[in-house]
């Protein structure tokens, strides 16, 4: 290893070990894959270790669920992860689980040193309690009404309607989520990390440059309220890992997740022989560079390097977040289709597509990323196959039919080549500083000076004319020259047509290195097609595939008859009533359901996304005057599940029935996703 080889480890913020892997989430992981390749084609000592994220109460309830134990739901999970990962290019270097030796050694030795440094204080606390289920709540497991704009059905800690944090005992008619009970308060004795004591060096640490400007501007409103105490610990019963000496506590699993970082490095440094102290010690002269979302910052950025510095640890080296995924302009929706597993797309599409888009969208702020279907169809034809893998493609059967697979001597143009050396500099920053949307565009505009320089020479022509084969040779040795530096540039980003690319080529493409000696005299291999296009009919069954089934129910049952009106009902107070969120929704279509007597099944536009309503409306309105006039839904309705399908709220009407019921409509100026209060 040279001075100038940099030791670098890079990790992913952990996937929870409950569920299937999301393109949500390899956004992420592509984006931290592409930054870990980029390193290596450098030359730097890299690596890429992270984990499973395996504890806490919602895993524990999902095994329940299944009758199977936590440990066989992780571990099964964690195979399925690894296998999504590894088909997506991902190139870890290893992949654990929190719920391992290594973590819990890590963890233990972390928070003896705190302990120890007197930065652990102990106090009762006053928590929500699930008597029907015998545990206590987390905050997650909470639901109830906003104490500050008096939303409803909102989590425990945090309202979604107007991003208002609070205590869960603050929320108004707080239930289980559980359960559905009513939890009462109970005292229990907890366990607490003395944040306030480093907000010192915590702010230092956050001046040095580790994090975006954005997010350190952020943080100072937690500096400006004042950092409180953390509650670190959990009540049994609780999946994760006892608090040594004690019989019923745990550690949050915040505690243990970034741990897994670490941990899953020592795991490497077992298998591969490397100095852990030397990567994890306080003099650390290593890198470390976390890749996360933007939804937990305050964990990674005070919480997490904090419990460092107070055990003795050394903090990282910079932490860089993006931000969330919306597909066709609105938030991933099962009922869409749009809520779509990585499995699901692997199963129809090659992971370089997905790759190349969003590599193409990523640049170093927190800003959202969409991914729209038709840009993705037409950008992936239109830069991946039409101008970088068309260069190859075009080049290659006049070398291999012509020429026997032989390159030429000399480039007819090597000032073209050295323009596209030129760039590698300002191609290599852009990646290092994870602007690999500018880094795109750098590549593509490359391409299209090949495409161009190989337009103007008409190789296809000159082969016909008398004299002309060694300038075609010529010519296409220069095209190939060029196409294999736009995909060492393209490397990171699409390692599997890279790969397939070097194997034609008889040289590695991802070594930037070798990139100064062109390719001169050699036989290539014979040409594999690369990649083809983007055929569309892919993405509608991704789509198709991804929908939430509506088929039939085991148990389908009568249809329900409507419930008469009781004039002399319960009254309610203005609380019960706030509960409900009345919406505008404009009416996309509207269809008969053949098999329900009273039944149309509505497709409502609410703003930001569309429901499936089936209303009890059919014997007042044919479905075709229905289509496109505005109506009031009720939007935060539990989903019910039909033998027709899953109603995903109600539309409001009025009349004694039959054919005297109407819809409810509200102003014309009115516009869908509007509340009605």
């Amino acid at each position: 290893m040279n001075e100038n080889t940099r030791q670098i480890l890079v990790t992913s913020a952990l996937p929870y070990a409950n569920g299937a892997i999301h393109l949500g989430h390899m956004l992420e992981y592509i984006q931290t894959d592409i930054w870990a390749r980029f390193q290596r084609c450098q030359g730097h000592e890299c690596y890429f270790a992270w984990a499973d994220d395996a504890h806490g109460t919602p895993v524990m309830l999902r095994a329940r669920s299944e009758g199977t134990s936590p440990e066989e739901l992780i571990d099964r999970l964690n195979e399925e992860h690894k296998g999504d990962f590894r088909d997506f290019g991902i190139s870890f270097d290893n992949y654990t689980s929190t719920h391992s030796e290594f973590n819990r050694q890590i963890v233990e030795k972390i928070y003896a040193n705190l302990d120890a440094g007197g930065h652990i204080a102990r106090r009762d606390i006053e928590q929500l309690y699930d008597e029907q289920e015998g545990m206590f709540l987390p905050d997650r497991f909470i639901r109830g009404t906003c104490p500050k704009c008096k939303t409803p059905d909102q989590y425990g800690d945090s309202c979604e309607a107007c991003g208002s944090t609070y205590a869960p005992t603050d929320l108004i008619e707080p239930r289980s989520a559980v359960s559905g009970s009513t939890p009462v308060l109970r005292k229990s004795e907890h366990y607490f990390f003395r944040l306030s004591e480093f907000e010192e060096p915590l702010k230092e640490w956050i001046a040095s440059g580790a994090l975006q400007p954005e997010i350190a501007n952020k943080l100072q409103e937690w500096f400006t309220d004042g950092l409180r105490d953390w509650d670190i610990s959990r009540d049994e019963p609780y999946f994760g890992f006892r608090i040594p000496g004690t019989e019923d506590k745990y550690f949050y699993v915040w505690v243990d997740a970034p741990v897994g970082y670490a941990a899953s490095f020592m795991e490497l440094c077992e298998r591969e022989g490397l100095d852990f102290d030397a990567w994890w010690g306080p003099d650390s002269k290593t890198e470390l560079h976390h890749f996360i979302g933007k939804d937990i910052v305050y964990f990674h950025t005070l919480f997490w390097p904090a419990m460092l510095m107070g055990a003795g640890f050394r903090v990282p080296t910079a932490v860089y977040a993006h931000g969330f995924l919306t597909v066709d302009g609105a938030k991933m929706s099962k009922s869409r289709g749009t809520f779509i597993n990585a499995r699901t797309y692997l199963d129809h599409l090659h992971p370089d597509y997905l790759r190349y888009y969003y590599a193409a969208k990523l640049g170093p702020g927190t800003g959202d990323i969409d991914l729209s279907m038709d840009d993705f169809v037409q950008r992936v034809n239109s830069d991946v196959i039409g101008k970088v893998v068309n260069i190859a493609s075009r080049c290659a059967g006049f070398i291999g039919k012509r020429f026997e697979g032989r390159l030429s001597q000399a480039l007819p143009r090597p000032d073209l080549m050295e323009t596209f050396l030129a760039a590698r500099e300002a191609v290599a920053i852009d990646y290092e500083t994870r602007n690999y949307q500018s880094a795109v565009r750098r590549i593509m505009a490359l391409a299209d000076e090949a495409n161009r320089y190989i337009d103007e020479e008409k190789p296809w022509v000159q082969i016909k004319q008398e004299g002309k084969a060694d300038h075609v040779q010529a010519v296409c040795t220069q095209g190939l020259n060029l196409f294999r530096v736009l995909m060492a540039y393209l490397a990171p980003v699409l390692p599997f047509t890279a790969e397939k690319s070097s194997q034609f080529l008889g040289t590695d493409v991802a070594d930037w290195s070798r990139l100064d000696q062109p390719l001169l005299g050699d036989t290539l291999n014979a040409f594999q097609p690369l990649l083809i296009r983007v055929d569309p009919v892919k993405i509608e069954a991704i789509i198709e595939a991804s929908k939430e089934s509506l088929q039939p129910s085991a148990e389908p049952g009568p249809e329900p008859e409507a419930e008469a009106f009781d004039p002399l009902a319960d009254e309610i107070g203005i609380d019960d009533f706030l509960k409900v969120d009345l919406r505008v929704a404009r009416i996309v279509s509207a269809k008969s359901v053949p098999e329900a007597r009273k039944l149309l099944k509505l497709t409502l536009d609410i703003g930001n996304e569309t429901r499936t309503v089936f209303a009890g409306i059919k014997s007042a309105y044919d479905p075709a005057d229905l289509e496109g006039r505005l109506t009031v839904m009720v939007a935060n309705l539990k989903p019910r599940k039909m033998r027709f399908g899953t109603s995903e709220g109600m539309v409001l009407a009025a009349g004694p029935g039959g054919e005297d019921l109407y819809i409810l409509e509200p102003d014309t100026g009115a516009r869908p996703g509007l509340r009605v209060t």
